[in-house]
């Protein structure tokens, strides 16, 4: 990729049509030996995307192209669960799970969406490159998949509604709010007094169009790469919980690689990792004034309010009991004291 299209990705997002994936990676020397698929469900125009494909490419440049990486984005193969369930199954070999998408397999992998806990990214990467996500990635071992050690980013969490701006947890009383398919987004959204309902991301615009749900909650990048601004009227700056993607590999599959082959795959996706962190904090640093112009009404919020609600609720000390002691001892000690 020119540096001139990178630019591009921080000034505004590209449209590229999933198929100009396959185009777009280099002729492979001679034909692949390793196929590896990577389903994700991301617009191709996202960050995520535009360094995945810049990873397929440098895989097979530097494996002379032995190895391929398919990437196969937006859902192609299905929402959350089910490329969740591929890529246990082996039915493809790469999956960006989710953190709260994932917990449904390992449950610790939602500690980093506990409500209201990281104030940067500073804390985030802090926990998530260091004891925390150590612990995360062991328990995906346990199940069968391989992790690499970088995160990709999603980013903070924000939430979007049709009838009205969220300023304070009184605002979502009864609010009919999309939240991914996990027991942490219900539990966080029934704390603060709102009526949640988990759907699989392939379906949340429908559902926001038709009224099914008034909101929902997600990064800046993804209410802009998905045109949630087509269906939603506000957006309000919570910052509520920090997501990002565990890059999943099959475990069966992993195992097969040579290792020499595992060294060039593990390089490229932790190192195009942290270049879409970077592209994604940028990137989110323009959203605000794009969305705006696209019809979104903006406002910002106080993290206090919501923490004390949750506190009130016995929220933190309900997920305390179930990751534990240590997990949240090592949470805390990033991110300062919760319960």
């Amino acid at each position: 990729m020119t540096a001139t299209t990178r630019r591009h990705v921080l000034k505004g997002l590209l449209l590229v049509p999933a198929a100009g994936f396959a185009a777009g990676l280099p002729r492979p020397a001679r034909a692949a030996e390793i196929t590896l698929k990577f389903g994700n469900n991301l617009p191709a125009s996202h960050p995520l995307n535009i360094r995945a494909a810049e990873a397929a490419e440098r895989i097979a440049r530097e494996t002379d192209g032995r190895v391929k990486v398919d990437i196969f984005p937006n859902n192609q193969l299905g929402g959350d669960t089910d490329m969740l369930s591929q890529v246990r199954s082996g039915g493809i070999d790469i999956f960006n799970a989710g953190t709260l998408v994932i917990a449904t397999l390992a449950p610790i992998s939602a500690i980093t969406g506990v409500g209201f806990a990281f104030a940067n990214y500073d804390q985030v990467w802090s926990a998530v490159d260091g004891p925390l996500g150590n612990l995360i990635r062991a328990a995906f071992a346990k199940v069968g998949l391989h992790t690499f050690e970088k995160m990709w980013d999603n980013g903070f969490r924000q939430i979007t509604t049709s009838n009205r701006a969220i300023a304070a947890p009184a605002d979502l009383a009864r609010l009919k709010i999309r939240v991914p398919v996990s027991p942490m987004g219900i539990a966080l959204f029934q704390a603060l007094g709102a009526s949640p309902t988990s759907l699989q991301f392939s379906e949340v615009y429908s559902a926001l169009q038709t009224k099914v749900v008034d909101a929902q909650e997600n990064p800046l990048a993804i209410v802009e790469t998905a045109k949630l601004y087509e269906v939603q009227k506000f957006c309000s700056l919570t910052n509520h919980s920090w997501d990002g993607y565990h890059m999943v590999f099959n475990g069966r599959s992993w195992r097969n690689l040579p290792d020499a082959d595992k060294a060039i795959v593990s390089r490229a996706f932790n190192e195009a990792g942290l270049q879409q962190r970077a592209d994604l904090r940028k990137l989110n640093e323009t959203l605000r004034a794009q969305l705006t112009a696209k019809g979104l009404a903006f406002n910002e919020t106080q993290p206090e309010g919501f923490q004390a609600k949750l506190r009130e609720a016995g929220f933190y000390q309900e997920w305390q009991g179930r990751f534990g002691n240590e997990a949240w001892s090592v949470l805390e000690g990033t991110v300062g004291r919760l319960a």
